[in-house]
């Protein structure tokens, strides 16, 4: 015959009680979600050549650009979502980073990403790469630029009229240009201004 095991008095009230207050506590909230985060052309450029130059000692940017997304403080001259081109000579190849800083259940993974490698001819004008010391205008303002040529014409008439912005070498004049261009893409642009990305002086309208 099975002897039964008889707990003492206390000792059993001390067990129920423990069993009562962990059955009865509340479960724990799940971690509030991260704000989207939005960052300047140079500041998204550091965090990509960062990682591209690991790819190669060799490798330079040839093409950066931002993608517009709804709720981004364009003009602010800054992003949720920056991608950027480099190439290595050495190498012969080509990758792409992107940085995002958005926020949802559909936005890419947060922090910088790399996409598949790709063959690099340097003969190529629409792939020239240029020297990062070039770079010393920022998007922000080149916006303010911009805004000087017909940009403020059209966020005056719309406060939320879209705005992306383009980086890359322009070889016939010698130039790291940013396009500042008033559109959520380049299909439905309303407007594209260029900027010396070094001097931080206007350089043209394109349309």
């Amino acid at each position: 015959m099975q002897k039964l095991i008889r707990f003492p008095a206390a000792l059993l009230g001390g067990i129920l009680a423990l069993t009562a207050c962990t059955s009865s506590a509340p479960p724990k909230a799940a971690p509030a979600a991260k704000p989207a985060e939005y960052i300047s052309g140079r500041e998204a450029f550091q965090q990509l050549y960062v990682s591209a130059h690991a790819v190669a000692g060799d490798v330079k940017p040839y093409r950066m650009e931002s993608s517009y997304t709804k709720g981004s403080p364009a003009n602010e001259g800054k992003s949720g979502l920056w991608r950027a081109d480099f190439a290595s000579a050495s190498k012969k190849l080509s990758k792409s980073f992107s940085w995002s800083g958005l926020a949802g259940p559909d936005a890419p993974e947060r922090g910088v990403s790399h996409g598949s490698d790709d063959t690099y001819n340097p003969g190529n004008t629409s792939t020239q790469v240029f020297d990062p010391q070039f770079l010393k205008t920022d998007s922000d303002a080149a916006f303010k630029v911009a805004q000087q040529h017909g940009g403020e014409k059209l966020t005056g008439a719309n406060p939320s009229q879209p705005v992306f912005y383009t980086l890359d070498f322009d070889t016939r004049n010698n130039q790291l240009i940013w396009h500042v261009i008033y559109g959520s893409s380049r299909y439905d642009a309303k407007l594209d201004v260029s900027v010396d990305a070094t001097s931080g002086m206007f350089v043209r309208v394109e349309k």
